[in-house]
């Protein structure tokens, strides 16, 4: 069919007029968003992954029950307030560096905020270089042990929070997961290849912390004055580190005598540790805070008494009478693996009730920041008694206890 002329050109003007006549468009970037395609992936995860339930957890029912309310309640020894350690295993440089910031302050006056996170750096450098250097019979994790954060200021120094804070600026939270796989990933690699090379395996695992948690430096500004590591600890910290001793009580190895802490997280093998009997562990624990000595302490947390929401640890009567915790309850925890080595703490503060003590405890696990009283919890003796199983403190705290070994 022929289209008549006059039609014809009425169509031809009035598609000139749409095409020729546009205005020049602007353009800008905005947030794309595509709420169906978001529940497309919703739902073929669904289809592909059965959903994670959660398993209800076996706790103490507290109802009814008089506890610790308040840090109020505590006499209390002068410490910083409690900081996170995010998604991190790195509990043993929280404890320890809240522990040495005490003691600055017990020693000095003066109210210091130190890295964590320098300490965790080099402690990583050297789990490498030990794994890498004994063709991976060696532990790599996350976790350590007190006496690692003395280890490694006797060789690095040691640095303020403001000249190391260990992660980008605009990270809410210290996140591991991904550095310490791509780390381990890389090690593994080196168990497969067969490259034992030292110095090139340590550069890639430094250029893995330098990528998540930053270069740590050889030299900083604080308050006007400019210090490497090692003169900050000589000079503003004024830590004598042979001060501190490691106390544990444990009948597998002899009393009185310089024990190693047989657990994974002593991957160095430190002995540095004097093994005491319980009652003298007690003993020690119970008079140092009284004298206003704070104390780095770790031990077990996975228990049906530890309980965040009302902030305390205690030994249920189902588990075992108060009467019954002794020694060999103690050990026999220890040796079935029940009583592990799972979490360090800092205990800043006590209160009796009238038969026994409480403890105040400093803590940078998650599970301290979901009740009223953020960043603490509150130990009773007898948790402490069954399930701590080491701590270090100031030799002045301990007494005549030296003598002895």
């Amino acid at each position: 069919m022929r289209l008549r002329p006059l039609v014809f050109a009425a169509i031809l003007v009035a598609f000139g007029a749409s095409t020729f006549a546009q205005q020049p468009n602007k353009a800008t970037f905005v947030d794309y968003e595509n709420p169906f395609w978001e529940k497309i992936k919703e739902e073929s995860d669904k289809y592909w992954e059965k959903p994670k339930e959660e398993e209800p957890r076996f706790m103490v029912d507290y109802s009814g029950m008089t506890l610790p309310k308040s840090i109020d309640e505590f006499e209390t020894i002068a410490h910083l307030a409690p900081v996170a350690q995010g998604r991190t295993g790195t509990c043993w440089s929280y404890s320890t560096t809240s522990f040495f910031e005490s003691e600055v302050a017990r020693l000095t006056g003066e109210e210091v905020k130190i890295s964590e996170m320098y300490t965790v750096y080099w402690e990583y450098v050297a789990k490498a270089r030990r794994f890498i250097e004994r063709r991976g019979d060696s532990y790599f994790a996350e976790g350590s042990e007190a006496d690692a954060v003395i280890r490694i200021w006797r060789k690095r120094g040691a640095v303020p929070h403001s000249a190391y804070p260990g992660k980008p600026a605009d990270q809410p939270f210290h996140d591991h997961s991904k550095m310490f796989d791509e780390m381990n990933t890389f090690l593994e690699g080196l168990r497969a290849s067969g490259d034992w090379n030292v110095e090139t395996g340590l550069e890639t695992i430094k250029a893995i912390l330098n990528h998540y948690m930053g270069e740590p430096p050889t030299s900083f500004d604080y308050k006007g004055a400019t210090y490497t590591p090692q003169e900050f600890l000589d000079n503003v910290l004024q830590l004598n580190l042979d001060d501190y001793v490691g106390v544990i009580s444990l009948m597998e190895n002899p009393y009185y005598e310089m024990v190693v802490y047989d657990v994974p997280d002593n991957w160095w093998f430190s002995d540095d540790y004097h093994n005491v009997p319980l009652d003298e562990f007690m003993s020690i624990l119970k008079s140092a805070v009284r004298e206003g000595y704070t104390i780095c302490i770790g031990g077990d947390v996975s228990e049906p008494g530890m309980n965040g929401f009302e902030e305390v640890a205690t030994v249920p009567s189902f588990d075992i009478p108060a009467e019954y915790i002794t020694e060999e309850a103690r050990q026999f925890r220890f040796s079935a693996e029940t009583t592990t080595d799972d979490h360090g703490i800092h205990i800043v503060g006590y209160k009796s009730d009238g038969e026994k003590d409480w403890f105040l405890v400093k803590d940078s696990g998650s599970g301290a920041r979901i009740g009223e009283n953020k960043g603490y919890y509150f130990y009773h003796e007898d948790y402490v008694k069954l399930k701590m199983i080491d701590f270090m403190v100031h030799k002045d705290a301990v007494g005549d206890l030296l003598e002895k070994f």
